[in-house]
């Protein structure tokens, strides 16, 4: 009898153990899109600065979208929401498209792509 006690404990023990780690896995992945939704957030501000200086710096540019891709790669991993992987293509398209309207030569290429998805990944990211 003590040793059936004893076993169910432990089964009881391991269940929880594991339901509270598989909860402070799942809050990991919350944590790390709220802080990759910021440093979207972020690079995209500065890419937006850059695109409406009077220089329209060209190297500020290419640095944010590069910044933007890193931690497109950080969500693209990680997620299992349709929303947020929606809102992650998206915005890859607009980094694409922003990246070979740069290359082309154009100065002033249109980022509003790029700052309607990363708001929707925001959101995604941070509901409530």
């Amino acid at each position: 009898m003590k040793r059936r006690r004893t076993i169910a404990l432990a089964v009881a023990t391991a269940a929880a153990v594991t339901t509270l780690l598989t909860g402070c896995g799942a809050l990991d992945k919350a944590m790390d899109c709220v802080k990759t939704a910021d440093a979207i957030a972020t690079s995209v501000s500065k890419l937006q600065q850059a695109v409406s200086t009077a220089s329209n710096d060209v190297t500020q540019i290419e640095e944010s979208l590069n910044s933007i891709s890193t931690e497109l790669g950080n969500l693209k991993d990680t997620t299992d929401n349709a929303d947020l992987s929606k809102a992650v293509d998206d915005l890859t398209k607009g980094v694409d498209s922003v990246r070979t309207a740069v290359k082309n030569g154009d100065t002033t290429p249109d980022i509003a792509p790029i700052t309607d998805a990363a708001a929707e990944i925001g959101k995604v990211c941070t509901p409530g």
